[in-house]
């Protein structure tokens, strides 16, 4: 009888497969066991290439955090290159799944993600601003841009699972909502609401004004600064 061939593994294919099924079950059901039953080997043998799900967590971050470092590319002021920066992260993380939870969940112990957080430094190295300010800077924008593209995630997961556990609309059973609340509890709620206004959330246009926001108080700090 001739004896089953053992699937050949590396490093390379066993972070391919998990992009694929962190993009198909969520980090939230992500699992060593779940990864070697897609790869079609026994869970040990991961072992090999990881210490556990912590150490493969690092690892996928820090393969986001090159792909940041390889389509980042702006020459200009600080401003400039803090606005191309947050673009191309929120790019990145977007074509990643779970990409965002991964950058939030580790830590900067592995290279591009110490060469990642260099970067976003050098982009305000120019500044008068103390070194304790240029950290909150690049702290602020990262977790702006995480948060904007975690927020965006989350959402189209929370309809579909509305959609999925009901036959109406999310918007038909908001308004029996707002319909029943007082104008004094959701006037304004409300009146945005069915405006349309809420629908920009997620969309380049409100990224860009909260980018925008963030720019101009970096920007009247420095003006204190140097009166």
């Amino acid at each position: 009888m001739r004896k089953k061939q053992q699937p050949q593994i590396s490093e390379d294919k066993i972070l391919e497969a998990s992009w694929e099924l962190l993009g198909e079950e969520g980090i939230e059901k992500f699992s060593m066991r779940r990864l070697a039953d897609r790869l079609g080997i026994q869970a040990p043998s991961l072992y090999w290439y990881f210490k556990g799900k912590q150490d493969l967590y690092q690892r996928l971050a820090n393969q986001v955090s090159k792909i940041i470092l390889e389509e980042f590319d702006s020459e200009g002021d600080w401003k400039e290159q803090l606005t191309v920066l947050a673009v191309t992260v929120r790019s990145v993380l977007s074509r990643y799944p779970c990409s965002t939870q991964l950058m939030m969940m580790t830590l900067p112990h592995e290279p591009d993600i110490i060469r990642y957080t260099n970067r976003m430094l050098l982009c305000v190295e120019s500044t008068p601003l103390e070194q304790e300010q240029k950290i909150q800077v690049v702290t602020t924008l990262a977790n702006y841009v995480y948060y904007f593209v975690l927020d965006g995630y989350q959402h189209e997961r929370n309809v579909a699972a509305i959609l999925k556990e009901q036959k109406s609309l999310p918007g038909e059973e908001m308004n029996r909502l707002l319909d029943s609340m007082s104008e004094a509890e959701a006037g304004l709620f409300r009146s945005m609401f069915r405006n349309g206004l809420f629908k920009l959330m997620g969309t380049d246009r409100a990224f860009e004004f909260g980018l925008k926001l963030i720019l101009l108080g970096i920007e009247q700090v420095i003006k204190e600064q140097e009166k």
